[in-house]
């Protein structure tokens, strides 16, 4: 990245500013803006997360920031209720009380004498979340959003179910928030109040997989902030962000199919990260857009933001199998519209073991059957990669040894696809309660395979009402599953493979018992949205930029990082484990002194094919220090299951001075309800 220190403005910090709620809660917000503004008003631009602006994302936030205030504008970062120096707690994600206090938020910006009263709103994952759900409730000042990694249906396509299958993400997540919403603030700001606002946290915060468990079905409690209940509430421009390796990789299509206002979409090979900190690279100039977007949405600057390619994508070169890459290979591409005009969505029969040519009929009406051993998933990797540790899937032959297999001939010519293939299945089930996994992957000549996309589907949501309903063993169902979308080209010379199993662990929990899934030869396809290689690319003239930012604020490593990401199994007792350790080490932020130390730990873990015997663990522990102030938080979050019933244990412990002040203990059953 090339860090930039000639700005078209000069620029002010205030690092601390009170904003005042209805409610009498004050939230803590960091404001970078023009030294001019206090004379000629700007726009104001927040970002808004639960994320602690003091610390924990002041790095990042140093980078964009006072870039983007650089160029004519305030920016506003503000930590939600409950977390950093902001009064209150914080229970969940994405309540009421959240959406009011940032539309509040909004209308103080707008009245402030160093705006002009109009408003955006940006953000990367929750912060996303916050400024698309945000935009539907059409606060009058905010006139466009830039969102990043995030999703519009919080059942379907979030961290916690996936085709109504129970993700491991989902108590991976909720471990993270247990921790972050139990922090104390910092007494450099607060003062003498710190202890009180921090044992009002403890006091008041529940172990958040205990909600997130409670809501198994597709309810108000989902339906709630998913903007695809109703596109139509976002009559603000949208310029929407993702990367193929992350696992919000479908949201911004459905919003440029979706949405009728002025939108761009952008998806790149990233993981979880903004464009410009994009990893698999490359990492483009985003930077250079969010501002090209600001001033023609909030300045009234006819810059040509909306001329060229309504989506613009990274179409994936084919790769070896491997947990992280440094960069993808392959080229931008441009559609015109979404759905595209390019894309052609194509069914191949599935027939033994093959994945026909499409019309190819089919050599008999059989069945096929697998029953997928729990060993199935181990080399999946994350639902959303963090690139760090490295956490892509590996090759895929072996799992591929634990399902039923499809592929093509070797293919003559260079095959790209653009968007979410889907598998349509006639199938059958031994059990009630069953799942299917479904992954597509490029098979090179060596017998390599990587995994290019996959979907869930829990088959008791096979008809995607809300409503589970269990499924008869042995009778005939359709089904289909849908894959998350991707750009992807496959040479000439690989094959595509279709992989199905009837579990997926750890990325996603089993179902109750071990399930033989039949799937019907010649009623059964594979749906693949080709894209001709020959297809017009309609990029603009102008590619991206380098990436670029402002210089990020310093730090000093005290303890060295640690990252693992470790498979094991047992040969003796026959248990198997998948280890994760994500340790920041203690850093100390140099500008204000502070020492933080953050540590997480997961662990997922089986005996044989016992599919009651899998757990689940998350456990954090975050540190804070300065001088004669020492205050630590520890957390951990475990999940296991019977046939019919989930078991969540949990703690929750303070440290001050290394002295316990605070613990609590939850143990607590959850039905099992067709999951």
């Amino acid at each position: 990245m090339r860090y930039v220190s000639n700005l078209p403005h000069a620029t002010t910090e205030e690092e601390h500013v009170a904003v005042p709620m209805s409610d009498g809660v004050c939230l803590s917000a960091r404001i970078w803006r023009p030294v001019s503004s206090d004379a000629e008003p700007v726009p104001a631009v927040l970002e808004y997360i639960p994320y602690r602006k003091r610390d924990l994302s002041s790095v990042r936030d140093s980078v964009h920031h006072p870039y983007i205030a650089g160029h004519g504008y305030a920016c506003v970062r503000v930590d939600l209720r409950g977390t950093g120096e902001s009064e209150g707690v914080l229970a969940d994600e994405y309540l009421e009380r959240e959406q009011s206090d940032a539309e509040e938020i909004l209308a103080w910006l707008s009245e402030q004498p160093w705006c002009d009263g109009n408003t955006g709103m940006m953000g990367i994952s929750w912060g996303a979340f916050a400024a698309l759900q945000v935009a539907a409730r059409r606060p009058p000042s905010l006139r466009a959003i830039v969102i990043a990694s995030f999703t519009d249906d919080r059942y379907a396509d979030d961290m916690h179910y996936m085709g109504g299958a129970l993700l491991s993400d989902n108590l991976a997540e909720a471990g993270t928030m247990f921790a972050y919403a139990t922090c104390p603030p910092d007494p450099a700001v607060v003062g003498e109040r710190w202890r009180e606002m921090w044992h009002e946290r403890l006091e008041n915060t529940r172990p958040w997989a205990l909600a997130w468990l409670s809501h198994q079905r597709r309810d108000a409690y989902w339906q709630h902030a998913s903007v695809c209940e109703d596109y139509q509430a976002v009559q603000c421009p949208v310029l929407a962000s993702s990367g193929w390796a992350d696992g919000y990789s479908n949201a911004v299509t459905r919003l440029l199919g979706n949405l009728d206002v002025p939108r761009k979409g952008l998806i790149g090979p990233w993981s979880h990260k903004y464009p410009h900190l994009g990893e698999p690279g490359p990492a483009i100039g985003y930077l250079q857009e969010v501002v090209a977007w600001w001033d023609h949405w909030l300045k009234g600057i006819d810059n040509g933001v909306m001329e060229g390619p309504m989506l613009r994508t990274w179409m994936q070169d084919s790769v070896p199998p491997s947990t992280s890459y440094e960069s993808r290979p392959g080229r931008w591409v441009g559609e015109p519209a979404w759905p595209s005009p390019h894309v052609e969505p194509t069914a191949h029969p599935l027939s033994r073991h093959r994945i026909g040519a499409p019309g190819e009929a089919p050599s008999s009406k059989d069945a096929m059957t697998v029953q997928s051993p729990l060993s199935v998933g181990q080399f999946a990797g994350k639902w959303a990669s963090y690139n760090a540790p490295p956490d892509l899937p590996y090759d895929q032959r072996e799992e591929d040894g634990g399902s039923l297999v499809f592929e093509t001939d070797a293919l003559t010519e260079r095959v790209e696809i653009l968007g979410s293939p889907s598998v349509e299945l006639d199938l059958s089930v031994s059990e009630p309660v069953a799942m299917v996994a479904a992954r597509l992957s490029d098979v090179a000549p060596d017998g390599s395979a990587t995994r290019v996309t996959y979907g869930l589907l829990n088959l008791t949501h096979r008809e995607g009402t809300g409503v589970p309903e269990p499924l008869e063993p042995g009778a005939r169902y359709r089904a289909t599953v849908q894959l998350n979308g991707v750009a992807q080209a496959f040479p000439p010379g690989h094959r595509i493979r279709l992989s199905l199993s009837t579990s997926y662990w750890p990325l996603a929990w089993p179902p109750p018992r071990p399930v033989l899934l039949s799937v019907y030869e010649g009623t059964s396809s594979l749906t693949l949205p080709l894209r001709p290689a020959s297809a017009p690319d309609h990029l603009p003239q102008r590619p991206f930029d380098e990436p670029e930012g402002t210089e990020p604020l310093t730090t000093t490593r005290l303890t060295p990082p640690e990252q693992r990401w470790e498979v094991t199994r047992d040969l003796v007792g026959y248990r198997s484990a998948l280890e994760i350790v994500k340790d920041r080490g203690m850093v100390r932020y140099d500008d204000i002194g502070l020492d933080v130390g953050l540590r997480a730990y997961e662990k997922y873990s089986a005996v044989a094919d016992d599919f009651t015997s899998v757990s689940g663990e998350s456990a954090w522990t975050m540190h804070f220090r300065r001088d004669d102030w020492d205050v630590r938080v520890e957390t951990r979050t475990a999940l296991t299951s019977s046939e019919t019933e989930f078991f969540v244990d949990a703690t929750l412990d303070g440290y001050e001075n290394d002295r316990r002040v605070f613990s609590r203990t939850w143990n607590e059953t959850l039905p099992r309800d067709h999951l």
